[in-house]
């Protein structure tokens, strides 16, 4: 651990950062799930004290204020208010928590009721990310999913009647057999809801999921990819008519509402990760804890937690930059991306992208900073892949 407080205590300029809570606990595993979870939920105290020694062990090696803090899994809902109330309590005594930090916890329906709600906000909790996915019951019952549709729109209101007003909620589309206006249907139910964010994923086919497994024996059938175009493209028209921006490729908010822990991911501001697959960054290097509970918990017990490092070279982080900038509508500024990696690769990118703005795929416009911005236009989020790929130095 000398080494992990060696990163830190050699960067002592003040800063905004963000910190990851990683909870694995689920009380069912859904079909299509890639991340780090767990369905044995014996071990959360100890997972709960784990966490607050890890969040201790890192005390006083970040000089700055803390403007996110994400609650993510698994399912964090999982968690009993005492639980959560611990850990909220071990930031607030080791770090300085800006007074308009955004603080985000992930939800299943099923999980609220009145009195979670009412304790999430006392606790300090403005910001609800909800994994609906579907307003279809038989769609959720293929995802294994534990709520209902009913469920979810119950859960949104008791939200906002609790007071939420930042409240988020994630869907799926290219279901095998779904149409297009079953999709519109879905969209249509988000947006009478009145919530203020929408992340929106094409059902994916992860190595080591069900999912796949059942794809591999042929049990379900992999959406036309034209279809998955259409409903993309739907959304996009759909969101945007309701007043919400399209800001990331998979996201889009009402004004003053976008993901600002998501967005930090996106524009390389360090964050700190706690928790079993939990990953960290300083700007410069990444570590991952074990993505194994017996090895997370056993490591703090004994206080020889063996994290992976990864240090970045220049070229690598010139590329993660490229790819997290072109995702966001705010682009890549050219200022930045000069002060950062200097003229050679400001003239390497722009060389390299006269192809796609000749073809329609990128532009190149003046941001409100007043620096030049490049950024995908609406052709170029269908082939986002493709652009990135040419503007990065592999």
């Amino acid at each position: 651990m000398n080494r992990l407080i060696a990163i830190f205590a050699a960067q002592k300029d003040s800063y905004m950062f963000g910190i990851y809570v990683h909870v694995p606990f689920c009380r069912s595993r859904c079909i299509y799930c890639g991340f780090y979870s767990t369905t044995s939920l014996a071990h959360r105290d100890r997972y709960v004290r784990a966490l607050c020694d890890e969040l201790t062990e890192y005390s006083g090696k970040l000089d700055g204020n803390v403007a996110t803090i994400y609650f993510g899994g698994g399912t964090p809902s999982q968690l009993s208010l005492d639980h959560l109330s611990s850990v909220m309590t071990n930031i607030r005594d080791n770090y300085t928590i800006d007074a308009s930090a955004e603080v985000t916890i992930e939800c299943n329906p099923d999980d609220i009721n009145e009195d979670y709600l009412s304790g999430l906000r006392s606790l300090g909790y403005n910001r609800l990310s909800m994994g609906v996915q579907s307003f279809d019951d038989s769609r959720l019952t293929f995802l294994r999913r534990r709520h209902s549709s009913t469920q979810a729109v119950k859960a949104v209101e008791l939200a906002k009647q609790a007071g939420f007003d930042n409240i988020s909620i994630d869907l799926m589309f290219g279901f095998p057999g779904q149409t297009l206006d079953q999709w519109k249907d879905d969209i249509h139910t988000a947006l009478s809801l009145g919530v203020q964010h929408l992340s929106a994923y094409s059902l994916m086919y992860e190595d080591g999921t069900r999912l796949t497994e059942m794809l591999d024996k042929g049990a379900v059938s992999e959406i036309d990819e034209e279809l998955s175009v259409l409903m993309y493209e739907c959304l996009i028209d759909e969101a945007e008519s309701a007043g919400f921006e399209h800001y990331e490729l998979s996201n889009w908010a009402l004004p003053g509402h976008r993901s600002r822990h998501n967005s930090s991911y996106w524009h390389n501001i360090p964050y700190l990760g706690a928790g079993a697959a939990a990953h960290s960054f300083d700007g410069k290097k990444r570590w991952s804890n074990p993505t194994s509970l017996t090895e997370y918990l056993e490591g703090m017990e004994d206080k020889r937690l063996q994290r992976e490092y990864e240090q970045l070279s220049t070229n690598e982080i010139y590329d993660e930059y490229v790819m997290t900038g072109l995702r966001t509508k705010d682009g890549i500024d050219l200022n930045d991306l000069t002060e950062r990696f200097g003229y050679l690769m400001t003239d390497y990118l722009m060389n390299n992208a006269e192809t796609h703005i000749k073809g329609g795929r990128l532009e190149l416009i003046n941001g409100s900073n007043g620096h030049n911005i490049i950024r995908l236009t609406r052709r170029g989020l269908f082939v986002s892949n493709d652009v990135m790929s040419d503007l990065m130095y592999i």
